[in-house]
Order: structure tokens, then sequence, then C-alpha cells
């Protein structure tokens, strides 16, 4: 017997659901290296915005930005381990599904990426600019 569950049940409460979804969560942190990474970068961003005082505006775009990015790498554990469930097997197929996936975290992160630099960076060159360091005569 596994520890896996059943599959859900149409008539489970919403505290029920929640619960699965947490556990989605968990299990993304705890098998997916990248989710960690993402994670770890996100708190960066975070610590960082905080530090130069963002307005609303810029914080509800990092924060979508991060957002994206964690929810297209849970959608490609989610394709990962459906893809192991469907088949072990070499199956070019669900190869290339797996590439797709891969490649819209790729996608998210790298527009997360230049978000951030857009954002962060003009208050960085800011601050740079009042202390004196930018431009640099």
């Amino acid at each position: 017997m596994t520890n896996e569950p059943p599959f859900h049940s149409p008539d489970r409460g919403w505290r029920q659901k929640f619960a699965d979804a947490f556990r989605g969560v968990w299990m993304g942190i705890r098998d997916q290296s990248s989710f960690r990474v993402h994670f770890a970068a996100a708190v960066l961003v975070l610590i960082v915005g905080t530090a130069l005082g963002l307005d609303r505006v810029e914080w509800s775009l990092l924060v979508l930005a991060i957002g994206g990015v964690l929810v297209a790498e849970m959608f490609n554990t989610a394709l990962e381990h459906l893809a192991k469930a469907v088949d072990r097997s070499h199956n070019p197929y669900v190869g290339n599904a797996l590439d797709i996936g891969s490649a819209a975290v790729l996608l998210a992160a790298l527009t997360a990426v230049v978000l951030g630099a857009i954002v962060l960076g003009y208050r960085l060159g800011g601050l740079a600019e009042s202390w004196g360091l930018w431009p640099v005569p």
C-alpha cells in the first residue's frame, strides 16, 4: 500500500480541498530543487523591494512576476508527476510535453528577471544618483 491519496471525491469539503492544495505546495517545495531556487530568489526580491520602499504598482508587478514563476513551476511539477504515472518508458510525446513545461517555467522566469531588473534597477539607479554615484562624471 502506498501513501498516495486516492483520486479526490467530488463531494469533499473546502477544508479538504485546501488541505490537498497545501499538500501540493509542500510536494512542489520538497520534490523540486528548481522551486526552492525560485522561492529563494523571490524572498531576496521581497527583501530588496522592502529595503527600496517600492510603491503599490511596483509591488504589484513584482508579486505578479513571482507568482507567475511559482505557478509555472507547480504546473511543470504536476506535468512531471503525471508523465511518470502515464508512461515510464521513453516516449517522445511525453518528453516533448515535459520540455514544453520546462520552457514555460523558463519564459516565466526570464520575464520575471526582466521585470525585476526594470523595477529594482530604476529604484537602485535613483538611490545611486542620490548618493552621487550615478551618473559618473
